[in-house]
C-alpha cells in the first residue's frame, strides 16, 4: 500500500512503475486504502503519477519511492527518490 511520509514540506509516495516507455520518465500506479464514511468499509483507490527518472534506471514492475518536486513538464510534478525493490 502507499505510504504517505513527509519529508520538510515535500510528499513522498510508493508505489509500482507500470510504464518505462517514455525518456527519462516514469508512470507509477500508487494505492491507497481509504475508509467509506456510510460502510465503514476499506476502499482500494489507485492513482497514477508520472516522475522524472534521470537515469532510466527504472523497469517495470519496480517498487519506487518518488519525492514531489518542482513542476518539470506538464503532467509531470514527482521525482524518483530510490528503488525499494527490482523486479525480477
Amino acid at each position: 500500500m502507499a505510504e504517505l511520509n513527509l519529508k520538510g514540506n515535500r510528499r513522498m509516495l510508493t508505489g509500482k512503475v507500470v510504464s518505462d516507455k517514455s525518456d527519462k520518465t516514469i508512470v507509477v500506479l500508487v494505492e491507497t486504502l481509504v475508509k467509506h464514511p456510510l460502510y465503514k468499509k476499506y476502499i482500494r483507490r489507485r492513482t497514477k503519477f508520472m516522475a522524472h527518472d534521470p537515469a532510466n534506471e527504472c523497469k517495470i514492475g519496480d517498487k519506487v519511492q518518488i519525492v514531489e518536486f518542482r513542476p518539470l513538464s506538464r503532467r509531470k510534478r514527482w521525482h524518483l527518490d530510490k528503488i525499494l525493490e527490482k523486479a525480477v
